[in-house]
Order: structure tokens, then sequence, then C-alpha cells
């Protein structure tokens, strides 16, 4: 089940892509247009928020 979601996912964002791509007045896209095309700094920003909540929860843990 949860290599179903992945593969969904990868589907989404290859066509996510190709929709950037055929609407893009370049030849190809840029790794700034890419990454903004996958919304990589919201993906960052979500496994930096789960890594500080992991810390905090251990911290919390300990005491």
């Amino acid at each position: 089940m949860a290599q179903d979601h992945v593969a969904l996912v990868e589907i989404d964002l290859a066509g996510e892509l190709m929709i950037a791509a055929a609407t893009s007045p370049e030849d190809r896209l840029s790794p700034d247009r890419i990454d903004e095309v996958l919304d990589v700094d919201a993906d960052r920003d979500a496994r930096e928020s789960a890594a500080k909540a992991e810390r905090d929860s251990a911290t919390a843990r300990r005491r």
C-alpha cells in the first residue's frame, strides 16, 4: 500500500515537471525552477519541523 502511495506521488511530481517544461519559454528548466515546481522549500521546511519536534520529544522524555 505504501509503495502505491509513493508511486502516485512520483507520478504527480513528474507530471508537474512536464507541465512546467511544456509551458516554459526556455529549452530547459533551471534547477531553481525545478525546486519551485516541486516545492522543495516547503518539503525542506516540513522535514526540519518534524526533526525539531522529534528532538523536542526526545528531550522531554529524558527529563
